[in-house]
């Protein structure tokens, strides 16, 4: 007789992970870029992959 079991896996711990490093090496190419156009471009990628890492949490989280 087979039984029913529950997986769970850690992939919105993983995710999270991931993406909050993104995160951290876009607000350090915002503070290397200081005064330029790369900075813009660092602080838009540590909001984008810093919210994504939220949203990943809340997906696949149990």
């Amino acid at each position: 007789m087979a039984t029913e079991t529950e997986s769970t896996t850690d992939m919105g711990v993983g995710l999270a992970l991931a993406l909050g490093a993104v995160a951290a090496i876009g607000a350090l190419l915002m503070f290397v870029g200081a005064p330029d156009m790369t900075a813009a471009w660092g602080f838009a990628a540590a909001m984008v992959f810093s919210s994504l890492a939220v949203v990943g949490i809340h997906l696949y989280w149990d």
